[in-house]
């Protein structure tokens, strides 16, 4: 089994823009002999969890929240949304991307009362993650039941062959199926499944400047 750490690395730009991204960067993403057996989109669906690091918790959100045409292929809104570290808010990004390909065609964040920005694609970003020696340490160990916050759900139970992680997936979860992880120094529990997902990104995006984003967050007062 393969983990989906592209799609971290995107979230995480999204979100944060490189700021505060750190703090998910713990997630163990996992990618099964196709893609769709994942990511399964659905227009308003999405999951929210909560995530453990370092014995300080957060919120991550994901959900999908619009449908789009690119280049002929069926695309859509990945809006992934963290709790920021200095205004306790909520950062959301999101990106457009196509079902069967996985790839990365746009991407826009937004921080809390500001503009919303659109990031350039970088080629690279745009290609699944090329670290195949690390994402094929995962294997499967059987199914059972588990119980989170959210509901009790039929997982698929995988761990990484070094014992240094565990992932629950269920297929009843959209759009990463993933219901529980646990790691040395992260956990990720879904505490609740959403059926009338919103876009929470409002405005026209702007061109992302590096410069006007540092000015932004040095002007904030430390938190």
């Amino acid at each position: 089994m393969k983990r989906l750490n592209v799609v971290m690395v995107a979230a995480c730009v999204c979100i944060v823009a490189g700021a505060t991204a750190r703090a998910q960067m713990g997630m163990d993403f996992f990618k099964k002999p196709a893609i769709a057996d994942i990511f399964k989109p659905v227009v308003g669906s999405g999951a929210v969890y909560e995530t453990e690091r370092d014995q300080k918790k957060s919120t991550l959100e994901m959900s999908v929240v619009g449908q789009e045409s690119v280049n002929g292929k069926e695309g859509f809104w990945l809006e992934f949304g963290h709790t920021d570290a200095r205004s306790g808010g909520m950062m959301y990004g999101k990106m457009l991307v196509t079902r069967d390909d996985f790839q990365f065609h746009r991407m826009i964040f937004q921080q809390p009362g500001q503009q919303p920005m659109e990031m350039p694609m970088n080629p690279a970003m745009q290609q699944r993650s090329r670290t195949t020696d690390e994402l094929e340490k995962w294997h499967k160990v059987g199914s059972e039941s588990i119980t989170v916050p959210a509901g009790t759900f039929a997982c698929e139970h995988w761990t990484k062959d070094d014992g240094k992680g565990d992932v629950w997936a269920s297929s009843q979860v959209t759009p990463m199926s993933l219901v529980k992880e646990v790691t040395p120094t992260n956990t990720m529990i879904l505490v609740k499944v959403l059926t009338d997902a919103k876009d929470h990104i409002t405005g026209t995006p702007t061109k992302f400047d590096p410069s006007q984003m540092m000015q932004r967050r040095q002007q904030q007062p430390n938190q």
